[in-house]
Parts: structure tokens; sequence; C-alpha cells
């Protein structure tokens, strides 16, 4: 828990949050749009009233790491809180790190679901998620490590639907995922074990619809995952090219 600021004893009467989305404090004034706007009631408030400056990203926020930026969610989270908590990447890696995601009963009834099979076929493992680095929603390790335990489990095939990110992490960076990952599959993928992209698109354009309730993403999401419709190709790393 956070330690009470000691210089300030408190306001009588209500306290209103006011969150301002895409606001920051530069560090420098040179090419600052904050510095360079017009806003005489914060500059006032900055001027005659008790504040502080609050890191709002890494570690400061419930990140893994201070090279974690923060967004909206993340300071939607924190704010008011209190005190410092895992925000959600940070709760994956640690109930990986701790062995307990592989008590739970979600994983254990799909590996299941997966080595048992269904009408005289082979069962198979399906992932599907943000696919990048980002640290904000998920992160690529995550995935690895559910495709090594579901072969120590027994799970003979597994297929990766993976949705490229392009927001938490740099536009046009989808390469530096899919191709070391693909290595990774390949490497994995012995001794009974095949693991592979089956599907994916961009965030935004199939899927992972976030903003719009935009349907038709959703459809053009399960006809490609589900029905396996759309254009072929040899590997993800062909598709992206």
């Amino acid at each position: 828990m956070l330690q009470k600021f000691p210089a300030f004893a408190g306001v009588k009467g209500p306290v209103v949050v006011i969150v301002m989305d895409g606001y920051g404090i530069p560090k420098h004034e040179v090419g600052s749009a904050i510095d360079a706007a017009r806003k005489p009631t914060l500059d006032r408030l900055f001027a005659e009233c008790p504040n502080i400056r609050l890191r709002a990203h890494g570690t400061a926020v419930g990140m893994p790491s201070d090279d974690d930026m923060g967004n909206s969610e993340v300071g939607h989270n924190a704010i008011g809180a209190g005190q410092v908590y895992a925000q959600g990447a940070a709760l994956v890696a640690n109930a990986i790190a701790e062995g307990v995601i592989w008590q739970g009963e979600a994983w254990q009834q799909i590996v299941a679901g997966a080595k048992a099979g269904a009408n005289g076929k082979a069962g198979v493992l399906h992932f599907i998620g943000l696919f990048s680095d980002g640290n904000v929603h998920s992160h690529i390790d995550h995935l690895k490590a559910m495709v090594v335990r579901a072969k120590e489990e027994g799970v003979a095939t597994v297929r990766i639907h993976a949705l490229l990110d392009g927001r938490d992490v740099p536009e046009t960076s989808a390469l530096d995922y899919v191709v070391p990952f693909e290595a990774f599959l390949q490497d994995i993928s012995r001794d009974g074990f095949d693991a592979r992209i089956a599907s994916g698109g961009g965030r935004q354009t199939i899927t992972m619809d976030r903003y719009d309730a935009n349907w038709p993403m959703v459809a053009r999401g399960w006809r490609t995952h589900v029905l396996g419709e759309g254009p072929q190709f040899a590997n993800a790393t062909e598709a992206v090219h």
C-alpha cells in the first residue's frame, strides 16, 4: 500500500478524478504540443495547487519492466488503486513462472480435449491472440511457454492463429516476430509433435475489433480461423511478404 503524502492533509468534500487521455509532461519544451498549447486552467492549477508528477509506464503501474510503455487501459487500471499491482501481462507471466496456470481448470480441459480428439479424429489445440511482445495485452513469450507445455503434456498438434499487432509495437514490424517464431516452431516440431501458424491477420483488420462493434471484421476472422477461407500460403513469413 502506498504511504500517505505527508505534505498534504487532504480536502473536504468530494474529489473529482479527471482522466485526460494522451496528456503527458515532456522533458523538454521544444517540440512539445503540451507546452505550446494555450491552457490557462491547467497552467493555473499547476502554479497554484499541490501537484506531483507520476510515472505512467513500467513497474510503477504494474507492468513487467520499465521498458514497457503504458497506455490508457494501464492508466485506468492504476488510477486511484492506492497500490501498485500487476497488470494483465504481468499476471500471466507470474502464473507461468509459478506453474499456476497449468493447474487451472481451463488449461487442463483444453489439453485433455486435444489429446482425446473427437469423432475418431486426433485432437488439435488452437491458440489465438495478439502476436507481439507489446506486453500490454499479451507477450509472445506466453505463447511460446504454452506451446512448450502442450508438447510436454502429450498434445500432438498445435495450430496458432496470429493476430499481428502494429499498435503496441511499431507498424510493419510483423516479420520481427513471425520469422523467429516460425524458427522456434520448426525446432520444436519433432518427436511426433507438429506446431504451425495456421491463420492470422492484422489487429483492427481481422477478428480484433476493439472500438467499433464491427461485426464484418469479426466475421472475416471467423471465416479465416474457423472455416479456413482466404488466400493460402506455405507459411506465415510468405503471407506477410
